[in-house]
């Protein structure tokens, strides 16, 4: 990192641009934070911030294509206006928070595809707390089976690309499985960044849990009372230790039978007022949920037949690429071939074959330490498609960092102190983990 402190910047021109993409229901002021806190170390000579809005609220709704379109022809009108100002901008680093995370790696494959990278250098690519297997509960229990079906729902096209029952466009496959394979664009604009990294909640996150967070196919903390946590000293006690986040405890001598009993009667008491109270208020925010969440659904699905009509303000036809690098390949081919009417040489073949980018450099081998230990837990009861996707992105290679929070009971909003330090002082330790250790200029 410090030989990327002192490159030399010319006055005037902000050479590195940071784009950054809210989750859903958000708006910008969901990453005033995180900008802040970017400004407060970089001036605006030396980096450029991005915090896109035209996804803001309900058209969150809209489906992660639709979403990652409207955010590139944001990036690609500021790239221009700078452009137009004089500033030159060389490098590039995209920031997701939840859904943001997933939209931020479809707009990636889209700047990829259209040339952006042979201009400009990708350098950081961080999500926070983003579902990259979906939310769709891989616990048993009906409960668990009705949170699948209904919030699949509940959210238009973004609630079915999240719970992977969509079909995306000709691939017989979900969008999610579509970003996570290896021949896509996605992938392959993933691999052209410096640094990857994650940052997942190790608990009580409810929005994204920490298995699809964490792209991980266990959970060793569903039970934080079996192991114990171990920090980065440095960055204690809501950052772990990267090459051994836990270790397992040692046997104990079980408590007394009365004692438990005792204190799992006392729990039960106390808990009493809070379950009146919820009892009373599950029902009626559900009904207004599920009516809004209608409404909104509907005006969502009037906004994506107007896009797919070419009528919502976006180039359509620009964004529509091939998504697999055959298909972008075999594509670009036959249109030379008819313009050529001969022998076509495929001289950018080998940059885009998968086979020469190796699944894991000597620089992404990432947690070895902890990697058999966190695999002794057993698996959850993920699909064969969310198995697959952790295969694939794992063999990108991500720094993954995994966050405890303490003083929020969710712990979603606060990773990024999304409402401020007064609400979630924890996130400045997350930010300054971020600024200090995955983020380069």
């Amino acid at each position: 990192m410090e030989e990327a402190e002192r490159i030399p910047i010319s006055q005037g021109h902000a050479l590195h641009l940071c784009v950054l993409i809210h989750g859903l229901w958000g708006n910008p002021s969901h990453m005033t934070f995180l900008e802040s806190t970017l400004r407060k170390k970089y001036a605006e000579d030396r980096l450029h911030i991005l915090a896109a809005k035209g996804n803001t609220g309900s058209f969150t709704y809209d489906g992660i294509e639709l979403g990652a379109e409207r955010v590139t022809q944001e990036i690609e009108d500021t790239l221009k206006a700078l452009e137009h100002e004089g500033k030159r901008i060389t490098k590039l680093s995209v920031i997701g928070y939840s859904l943001g995370g997933l939209v931020a790696r479809y707009v990636i494959g889209l700047l990829y595809s259209r040339g952006w990278f042979s201009k400009i250098e990708p350098l950081n690519f961080t999500t926070f707390a983003t579902p990259h297997l979906g939310v769709r509960s891989p616990l048993l229990g009906y409960h668990n089976k009705l949170w699948n079906l209904l919030g699949s729902r509940t959210l238009s096209m973004s609630g079915r690309q999240l719970f992977t029952i969509d079909i995306f466009r000709d691939s017989k496959k979900p969008l999610l499985a579509v970003l996570a394979d290896p021949r896509s664009i996605f992938v392959q604009a993933l691999r052209k960044f410096k640094n990857r990294s994650l940052y997942a909640n190790i608990i009580n996150d409810r929005s994204a849990p920490y298995y699809t967070t964490c792209i991980s196919e266990t959970d060793p903390f569903t039970k934080l009372d079996a192991i114990n946590i171990n920090y980065n000293p440095k960055y204690s006690p809501n950052i772990l230790d990267d090459s051994k986040p836990f270790s397992a405890k040692s046997p104990s001598t079980p408590e007394p039978l009365y004692t438990r009993l005792a204190t799992s009667s006392q729990t039960l008491i106390n808990g009493l007022p809070m379950t009146a109270l919820l009892t009373v208020l599950i029902p009626i925010g559900s009904v207004v949920y599920l009516v809004t969440s209608g409404i909104q659904s509907v005006r969502s699905q009037q906004r994506i037949r107007l896009h797919e009509a070419g009528r919502a303000g976006i180039g359509l036809g620009s964004y529509r690429i091939p998504l697999m690098i055959e298909n972008a390949r075999s594509t670009v081919e036959t249109a030379l071939a008819e313009a050529n009417a001969g022998h076509v040489e495929d001289r950018d073949g080998d940059k885009l074959d998968p086979k020469t980018h190796p699944s894991i450099t000597a620089n992404d081998i990432m947690n070895p330490a902890s990697s058999s230990e966190i695999t002794a837990f057993p698996s959850l009861a993920l699909t064969e498609e969310q198995l697959l996707m952790i295969k694939n992105l794992d063999a990108v290679g991500w720094r993954k960092y995994r966050v405890h929070i303490h003083l929020d009971r969710h712990s979603h909003a606060a990773i990024i102190a999304r409402r401020g330090l007064k609400v979630h002082p924890e996130g400045e330790v997350v930010a300054r983990h971020w600024l200090e250790e995955a983020f380069e200029i």
